[in-house]
């Protein structure tokens, strides 16, 4: 059996093409953490855990990723087999609690090997893809109406975007509507708007929003209010047409049970880090898809590696209603993968090949590394 020999992280941070403007940072740098497990019998596999503006998102920073795995999680499995995911995964959460997205990057680290030593993609893992490729959105948060508008005309006129989903929360919700309604009457109905708020509003603003944006043609609203605010949720939920999504409020299968039974939201913005790995954003899907639920494949704004595994568990979903918005690669002025990811036809295409279907460029990712790199390995006899 191809037992788990040395885990390797590296911190990597490559500056993004413009601010990201979100309720709560702007983000000019995208960090990441890259783990690669390497195997007794000489194969590999690769992981990425990356967060969104440092601690300003989540309880998570790249730094803590880096720790969490160094420190508790990869003493406790070197030694482990490495085709023994489902072992390997509950002895990490019995010695490690929350730290979903450090859990994340292993976890897919070792999908990866695994699909690699048997050659077939993730995918094929879960079942099966039964998309080669799946829609793309893409962001606009420069923050300014006219400028955002150019970008959404230049993502259609090259065939890259037609789906925008805006940042806003920083304004005053009157405002943020007009910034929405501005580009939503420019765009007309060669695109679909949606906006994310981040958690920005309180439950009064929430009700001026909705109402405003549903007004202005905006057909998606994620996470308005705190996500410890369910019941708040679910009114805003009941009381609108426009659809609501659930993002932060929305940490792993548990949560994901609660948001359905409670009615918290219309779409689950499923997020592979976020929920704690593929596997538990399988569990996070087939919740969502019980409850009849719309789906959106969300991103941590990952480089094209984590953002390649996502795509492998994405292509398995029969309808992801509200498309995809795993465009992270795009927001980065580099590419650190060997094979970039293909997006064209206002589409993202699936990676091919066994594994994750993606390599790393180590030119690339040394440019970008911090000094600092971690490796632990397997005592010698384990």
């Amino acid at each position: 059996m191809p037992k788990i020999d040395v885990i390797e992280t590296m911190i990597v941070d490559v500056p993004t093409i413009r601010g990201h403007v979100l309720s709560m940072a702007t983000m000019r740098t995208q960090t990441a953490v890259l783990v690669r497990i390497r195997f007794s019998d000489g194969s590999e596999g690769l992981g990425e855990g990356t967060t969104i503006g440092g601690l300003s998102y989540c309880p998570e920073s790249p730094e803590s990723i880096q720790s969490v795995i160094e420190t508790y999680i990869a003493p406790g499995i070197v030694g482990l087999d490495g085709d023994d995911i489902n072992a390997v995964t509950q002895l990490v959460d019995r010695m490690v609690q929350g730290n979903r997205i450090a859990k994340s990057a292993i976890e897919t680290a070792l999908w990866d090997g695994l699909g690699k030593r048997l050659g077939v993609p993730v995918s094929q893992l879960f079942g099966g893809a039964v998309h080669k490729r799946l829609p793309v959105a893409w962001t606009l948060a420069s923050g300014n109406s006219d400028t955002d508008i150019a970008e959404a005309e230049e993502m259609i006129e090259r065939g890259r975007h037609n789906i925008f989903k805006l940042k806003i929360g920083k304004r005053a919700v009157a405002d943020d509507v007009a910034h929405v309604s501005k580009i939503a009457k420019a765009l007309g109905d060669r695109a679909s708007i949606r906006v994310d708020v981040n958690q920005a509003w309180s439950l009064q603003d929430a009700r001026w929003g909705l109402k405003g944006l549903q007004e202005a043609g905006c057909v998606l609203v994620e996470q308005p209010i705190k996500a410890r605010y369910r019941h708040a949720m679910a009114e805003l939920t009941a009381k609108y047409e426009i659809a609501l999504m659930a993002d932060e409020i929305l940490n792993g299968p548990e949560d994901a049970l609660v948001v359905a039974a409670n009615h918290c939201a219309d779409v689950f913005a499923v997020k592979v880090a976020q929920s704690g790995g593929l596997k538990r954003g399988a569990e996070v899907i087939a919740i969502g898809q019980a409850a009849g639920l719309g789906l959106y494949g969300g991103t941590m704004l990952e480089t094209g590696l984590g953002t390649s595994a996502a795509l492998q568990l994405f292509a398995t979903v029969d309808r992801l209603e509200w498309g995809t918005e795993l465009f992270g690669p795009l927001l980065l002025t580099d590419e650190i993968l060997a094979n970039p990811i293909v997006y064209k036809d206002f589409n993202v295409e699936v990676p091919q090949g066994p594994g994750i279907g993606a390599e790393l460029d180590m030119d690339k990712v040394n440019f970008y590394s911090r000094d600092r790199s971690k490796t632990v390995r397997a005592v010698s006899g384990t």
